[in-house]
């Protein structure tokens, strides 16, 4: 149960396949296998030894996959991190982890300048271009790999409180490959597009890992640019897309889309944010004949919890869907009993994909897995025939005069505003109730609306208690690099 085994026999079976394809150039399955070879026989010759951190500080691109592969082979872990970071932030996460080397892209390099932490050896993407460009490397990795062994360490976003290193093992990461690949019924014939960045678990292991799987292709493009990644889209008759809810907002407003024709595209991912029933309509009446796939999963299970196949998108509006192959979803209590149909409760998740525990952090780990389950912090609900419905974040959740208010319930509301582009809505502290609800709302360009309008619309079709009092039109939502909303940047504005 290791991808790198997966790897190497695509490298034997069907070696001149194409892997990856990035800007104007492309590598084979036995290319890349080789090129992660070379970059682990470079490691294991530096002295580095099995379960070492090495830190991959890079934007998206095809050496990423071979440096995600290579020190793997190596028997390291490899710890992608994300590119947006402030050199504060940067020095957490290399002192917290003890990450012993760096391999960064150049274009990172002024991040780093002011960075006090010292590693054994930093190579930038000259250096590491120098080690693909070599011919001397090892056939096949000489280290003996556990499937318990730590593979890869991804930091939570940190929306809330400092992030936490996630460890993932050899088997979450190759059971995580399974199963989406079967969930999205993937083929060597499929042509992955990725422009969500690769250090982000979703773009990795939700969509580049399970591909590879397959032995099918991987697209990769550096960064979303919407004029860009419509006609690439076409140009390299990608199958499968994956955006957050933003990414679609943006590419269904650009009237170059009704130029192109994309036959070959077969399947519409999204996920990392609530997908509002208007969008997915206008996906689906704009893409007929392509399928969407709702996600749901958090780095803590690789991520793979459940999924909304295109049959429900608009039936089962807002609903997350059934729990994946391999894996169970219940839903719990206070006192950790399972909550009755329709009742809301915190969803924990069980399965071969849920990590082995946050990185030197016992007391976070022991909170977050009981008894083999994990406890996500997001509450849900379960339908009557068993579709899983988030309501909130547990932390994110509202309570006005003992009265709940989830967030989610208001955004649906205010993202059927036809001027509305996008919503957030959070708790302000009020002398009388405790808190109250808030929106933060961003229009479409060109579009105008009033504060009072909006409010009357909510409150047209929700409880009064759930109408926010305020609403700040602002010109955009702060987001973390895996396009969720960071509701913690909108609250202390009001908590001074």
């Amino acid at each position: 149960m290791f991808m790198t085994n997966i790897l190497a026999q695509h490298a034997q079976n069907q070696p001149d396949d194409t892997a990856i394809v990035f800007e104007n150039g492309q590598w084979t399955y036995r290319e890349l296998y080789e090129n992660a070879l070379k970059i682990a026989s470079y490691i294991r010759s530096r002295g580095y030894e099995k379960g070492d951190i090495i830190a991959q500080y890079m934007l998206n691109s095809d050496v990423f996959m071979a440096v995600y592969y290579g020190v793997q082979l190596a028997g390291c872990t490899v710890m992608p991190i994300n590119t947006k970071l402030a050199t504060p932030e940067l020095e957490y996460l290399f002192s917290h982890s003890e990450a012993r080397a760096l391999l960064f892209d150049d274009r990172l390099a002024p991040n780093l300048e002011q960075s006090k932490y010292s590693f054994e050896e930093e190579l930038n993407m000259q250096d590491i271009r120098k080690i693909l460009a070599g011919d001397s490397f090892e056939a096949q990795s000489s280290v003996s790999l556990q499937e318990e062994d730590t593979a890869v360490v991804m930091y939570t976003s940190g929306t809330t409180g400092k992030p936490k290193g996630v460890m993932l093992s050899h088997r979450n990461i190759f059971e995580t490959a399974r199963i989406w690949s079967e969930s999205m019924n993937m083929t060597n014939e499929d042509r992955m597009y990725i422009c969500t960045p690769l250090f982000h678990c979703a773009g990795s292991h939700v969509f580049a890992v399970p591909t590879m799987y397959k032995g099918g292709t991987v697209i990769i493009e550096e960064a979303f640019s919407p004029h860009r990644t419509l006609r690439n889209l076409v140009e390299t008759e990608a199958t499968i897309f994956f955006g957050v809810p933003a990414m679609y907002t943006i590419l269904l407003t650009k009237p170059e889309l009704k130029e192109y024709s994309f036959e070959h595209l077969r399947l519409l991912c999204y996920g990392a944010a609530p997908m509002p029933y208007e969008l997915v309509k206008r996906l689906k009446d704009t893409f007929p004949k392509v399928k969407v796939q709702n996600l749901y999963g958090q780095t803590e299970n690789t991520p793979a919890a459940t999924t909304l196949l295109d049959s429900d998108a608009l039936t089962k509006v807002g609903s997350v869907g059934k729990p994946l192959p391999c894996t169970d979803v219940r839903l719990i209590n206070a006192d950790g009993e399972v909550v009755q149909e329709g009742e809301v409760g915190e969803i924990v998740v069980r399965g071969p994909q849920v990590m082995k525990g946050y990185l030197r952090n016992p007391e976070e780990t022991a909170r977050a897995i009981r008894d083999g389950w994990l406890h996500s912090g997001d509450l849900g609900r379960f339908d009557e025939e068993g579709f899983l419905y988030i309501v909130d974040r547990k932390k994110d959740m509202i309570i006005r005069g003992g009265e709940n208010i989830y967030p989610i319930e208001v955004e649906e509301v205010l993202y059927q505003i036809p001027q509305v582009l996008e919503a957030a809505v959070v708790g302000i502290p009020h002398e009388v109730y405790g808190e109250v609800p808030k929106a933060f709302v961003v229009l479409k360009e060109g579009e105008t609306v009033s504060e009072r309008e909006i409010l009357n619309y909510v409150a047209a079709r929700l409880a009064k208690y759930k109408v926010p009092y305020e609403v700040d039109l602002i010109d955009s939502l702060p987001r973390n690099a895996s396009g969720k909303v960071l509701k913690h940047t909108l609250r202390p504005k009001q908590n001074v």
